[in-house]
């Protein structure tokens, strides 16, 4: 075979692996009889481009803690990242994809954290997964920062996510982009499918801004591919990326949607629906494939999209025997590392907790919290959050802890006015792995964070969502700064547990259960107003509180012909 021959070979090869997630999506949506097969189909060079060249990870163990992130907020095009996965060595078979949006399957129409091996974060709402993968740049920087010593690097990771004209469109995204720019997170790379459609139509209808202009403006280092079949220039675009270590990057890729199919490429309808067995016969017969078959893998193409599998995998080897020699070195930060990594609190996590609250006083019950954060903090290293624009109100700030700035690696998180964003930054935080975050902001604001908690909810992430300026008992700002409904409305949420403390032993205890849970998320419901400390006995105990509730006060003879039932700062 000469050199030419091999060259062309090759080539061929790279074009079969591409077209074989292009004939899995369509096959896997057409059985499904709904679901997003264009963009998938579209998509399916820059995924190769990046799994084959450039991304850290090993199917063997997909929990590997180094490993890249891959966040798809693209969500509905969830086929996509399972045919990658399939065919990358993931415990994902054939007979999954097959069963894709079926009940009980392992590929639900859009992924879903902790169900599908390798998927890192549930993405549904879009703009979401924009904000979960600047959480996990950020994460990535902190964690860096302490436990990477001279000799034992162990945390050197990527963040890389896809995104479309409906992410770019959510004010989320642009809330978790502004703040990406400003920090300066060279880690992190959001490729843009901009295929100029969406569902009613093409993007001229409603988007018409220069979106590349736009993240420029951000601070993030901005590139643009023309033609999303040319896989040697997104590889390219992926080096410069990640060459550039002082920006963010963001790759506008112009693609056509469903790309192949003759009746169905760069339309709408290849949007949110299977292309129908002609089309699919059809746009196989354009790939050079045989249309009688389906869910078809060619010999060679799993072994071109595993080529990195092999390299990935001593990179873990290495990672494992770093992570042994600093144990061997320094066996105090090894410990707190991997408990870190475990979700782990180390022992004596709280023993400053009670002494913050020996003494009975009237005060706040945010501002009870903010000794809670101060008593925990220096036994918790994991331990970081913030407020949006509000620390001073929310008292959060971790006391000597510093800020996390474009230079500096403080535990204190300055989310500016970005509620929406501040809830998906802090679940991408979870979601990485290694810290406990929380974040704050008023009670009233809590709606701007409703996608963000629920999404916590749904995927058990234990993050502290601390909502301040409670109740009645504030008015001097009128109705749209008084919380009416929220606090019920926050409790209708599964699997968010919603504490309102009514003084600074039960506050104490609040943080005690927030931190102390690892499935799920805390909302903690603070008030501005300060609050009696409570009378108490060994009955009535602040610790009742991780029972749900508890009883204050007995009738004082007989049974009680009445109960009266409070929380928070009506309680005293």
């Amino acid at each position: 075979m000469t050199t030419e021959t091999l060259a062309a070979s090759e080539v061929d090869l790279d074009r079969l692996a591409v077209d074989t997630v292009r004939v899995l999506a369509m096959d896997a949506i057409q059985k499904a009889g709904s679901g997003h097969p264009g963009t998938a189909m579209a998509l399916a060079p820059a995924a190769y481009a990046l799994w084959t060249r450039f991304m850290r990870f090993d199917p063997a163990d997909p929990e590997w803690f180094d490993r890249d992130r891959f966040v798809l907020s693209i969500g509905h095009a969830s086929v996509l990242q399972y045919a990658v996965l399939h065919l990358t060595g993931y415990p994902l078979s054939v007979r999954d994809l097959k069963q894709q949006r079926m009940w009980g399957s392992q590929t639900p129409g859009h992924p879903e954290y902790g169900h599908t091996p390798g998927v890192e974060v549930t993405t549904g709402p879009l703009g979401q997964g924009v904000a979960n993968g600047v959480g996990f740049a950020i994460a990535e920087r902190l964690l860096a920062a302490r436990y990477n010593q001279p000799g034992h690097e162990l945390v050197n990771h990527r963040t890389w996510v896809f995104c479309g004209d409906g992410d770019l469109m959510e004010g989320v995204s642009a809330e978790a982009s502004s703040l990406a720019g400003h920090l300066r997170l060279g880690k992190l790379t959001v490729l843009y499918d901009d295929n100029q459609i969406t569902i009613d139509g093409p993007t001229s209808i409603t988007f018409t801004e220069d979106v590349g202009k736009r993240y420029e403006a951000y601070g993030w280092h901005v590139q643009h591919v023309e033609d999303a079949n040319d896989t040697e220039a997104i590889a390219a675009a992926y080096q410069a990326a990640i060459d550039e270590t002082t920006r963010p990057s963001f790759i506008r890729l112009r693609s056509v949607i469903a790309w192949g199919a003759p009746n169905a490429q760069g339309t709408s309808k290849a949007h949110g629906a299977a292309l129908g067995e002609d089309e699919v016969r059809a746009t196989k017969e354009v790939y050079g494939w045989n249309p009688d078959k389906h869910f078809k893998v060619p010999e060679g193409v799993a072994e071109r999209w595993q080529v990195r599998v092999a390299a990935n995998r001593e990179e873990r080897s290495a990672w494992q025997r770093r992570l042994a020699a600093l144990a061997e070195g320094e066996p105090g930060l090894a410990a707190e590392f991997k408990a870190a990594l475990a979700g782990e609190l180390m022992a004596g996590w709280d023993a400053e907790l009670d002494k913050a609250f020996a003494e009975p006083k009237k005060q706040a019950t945010r501002k009870a919290s903010q000794q809670a954060i101060n008593a925990i903090a220096p036994r918790l290293p994991a331990l970081v959050g913030g407020s949006a624009d509000l620390a001073e109100s929310n008292l959060t700030d971790i006391a000597g802890g510093g800020d996390l700035t474009p230079t500096d690696t403080g535990r204190n998180l300055r989310f500016g006015v970005r509620e929406h964003a501040m809830g998906a930054i802090s679940n991408g935080l979870a979601l990485h792995g290694g810290l406990r975050p929380f974040c704050a902001t008023f009670l009233v604001f809590s709606d701007y964070m409703r996608p963000s908690v629920r999404l916590a909810a749904l995927m058990g992430l234990p993050v502290v969502f601390v909502w301040t300026h409670d109740s009645i008992g504030l008015g001097g700002d009128g109705p749209t700064h008084q919380p009416i409904e929220h606090l019920g409305s926050l409790r209708l949420i599964p699997d968010l547990h919603v504490i309102r403390p009514a003084d600074g032993p039960e506050t104490a205890e609040a943080w005690r259960a927030a931190l102390g849970r690892t499935d799920g998320p805390t909302a903690l419901v603070l008030s501005r107003q300060e609050l009696p400390p409570l009378d108490r006995d060994e009955l009535a105990s602040a610790a009742g509180l991780h029972r749900g509730a508890y009883v204050m006060a007995e009738a004082s003879d007989g049974d009680p012909e009445l109960i009266l039932i409070a929380t928070g700062s009506e309680l005293w």
